[in-house]
């Protein structure tokens, strides 16, 4: 779809403005993408979008010039899948256009980056088939949401968001928080969601579900030439409605050992088709396990409240904020707070070397979580008014950037009013 960006060039900010919440954009695919910038703010902001993770996957090549350096390089080279030419004021933008379309392959996308504000010139660039056209000057951000949204459906928008969850030290329950928030997530927000557990060798997701499905990830990373919709689709093990499960297998038959982008190609099946994925990650650090988090769209680390969790989080926090500069920042939770003699470290001291506050602090309550693992059952089906199913809740909100749809209270006149409005 063609988006015309109306701001003027004092309307836009001088920094990066993180997306907020709701602005998902989709990963662009594996495509070529060429710059022709005639500023080097502008060729500075492209460079920095080049590094963001969506386009990681794109091969992005930077030069100076705009249009006539983007006419002259196309007479004996094939154009890519994308082109970014910036023109100032002082450039012809549709004469340039013109001549780029002689040497211009079919199938090109074409952004323009301008600094002319006008609702004709904007027609004219449609009517040549731009795809494309922002108002300069331009943050990292503005290019990666150009780029991207080249390839995807802006209804589809909300799909495919992917969630991970760590733990920041063994031990302190962050798969447990991975499926309660993600039942709350299909349950309460009625997202269709998967979990995709991927502690292949250990991994607790098919316990605490009660499922015990004959396939799972484990088919799907082993076999990468065979990863499609369809085959995902069967590898899914249903839970509720709309949650789904992707399981490990649990057994120590082989080694799990993977590449770095050995899960690159289900993530990318999942995000066609579900709208929420939650990565239960598990306490390891390797390559494909820093991949799955920097790549993720939100992430959220879980900590006990003690010196080693402290140090842990502050590393993970500090590695993912310079990995992902146009990202918002991760969030994370305190789980096990206040287990009976334990010296803690409290919430405000946590916040204060993290320089960001906790979005819950879950309580120690081993009778219900006990109970819940044992039963293969969630927090929420044993106590819904339990207070910590509240808090799985809103950490699901705070994720996804959505409210829970709550049904109106209806009076006795109801059904009634409800039968009338049927006829």
């Amino acid at each position: 779809m063609i988006s015309y960006a109306r701001q003027t060039p004092e309307q836009q900010p001088a920094a990066t403005a993180l997306p907020p919440a709701e602005d998902h954009i989709a990963p662009a695919p594996r495509v070529s993408v060429q710059a022709f910038c005639e500023t080097v703010e502008t060729a500075a902001a492209v460079q920095a979008a080049g590094e963001d993770r969506r386009l990681g996957k794109a091969h992005l090549k930077i030069q100076m010039g705009g249009m006539a350096a983007a006419v002259e390089a196309y007479h004996a080279a094939p154009t890519p899948n994308v082109i970014v030419l910036e023109a100032d004021a002082r450039t012809d933008i549709l004469t340039g256009l013109d001549q780029l379309a002689t040497v211009c392959d079919a199938g090109t996308r074409v952004i323009v980056i301008g600094r002319i504000n006008d609702v004709t010139l904007y027609r004219e660039l449609v009517r040549r088939g731009v795809s494309d056209y922002v108002i300069a000057p331009v943050t990292a951000i503005d290019v990666v949401r150009s780029i991207c949204n080249l390839f995807s459906a802006p209804e589809a928008k909300s799909v495919g968001r992917i969630v991970a969850v760590v733990g920041a030290k063994g031990g302190v329950g962050a798969s447990t928080v991975a499926h309660n928030v993600a039942w709350a997530i299909a349950r309460d927000l009625a997202m269709d969601s998967v979990v995709a557990d991927l502690d292949l060798a250990f991994g607790t997701a098919g316990l605490d579900y009660n499922q015990d499905p004959p396939q799972g990830i484990a088919d799907a990373v082993f076999s990468p030439d065979r990863v499609d919709t369809a085959f995902i689709d069967r590898l899914l093990s249903k839970c509720t409605d709309h949650l789904s499960l992707l399981a490990a297998p649990a057994t120590l038959d082989r080694v799990y050992d993977f590449g770095d982008d050995a899960f690159d190609a289900i993530f990318d099946t999942l995000r066609t088709t579900m709208p929420c994925i939650v990565l239960d990650i598990p306490h390891q650090w390797s390559g494909w396990t820093k991949r799955a988090l920097i790549g993720a769209d939100d992430i959220l680390i879980v900590a006990a409240p003690d010196l080693a969790n402290l140090r842990n989080t502050k590393n993970i926090f500090d590695l993912l904020k310079a990995a992902r500069p146009n990202d918002r920042p991760p969030l994370y939770c305190l789980n096990q707070v206040g287990v009976p003699k334990r010296p803690e470290i409290n919430a405000a001291e946590f916040a204060k070397a993290i320089e960001s506050e906790p979005i819950a602090s879950i309580p120690f309550d081993p009778q219900i979580f006990g109970s819940a693992a044992n039963n293969g059952q969630m927090i929420a089906e044993i106590s819904a008014n339990h207070r910590t199913t509240e808090m799985f809740l809103q950490i699901a909100q705070r994720l996804t950037g959505r409210s829970e749809g709550k049904k109106q209270k209806g009076s006795f006149l109801s059904p009634l009013i409800g039968k009338l409005l049927k006829k």
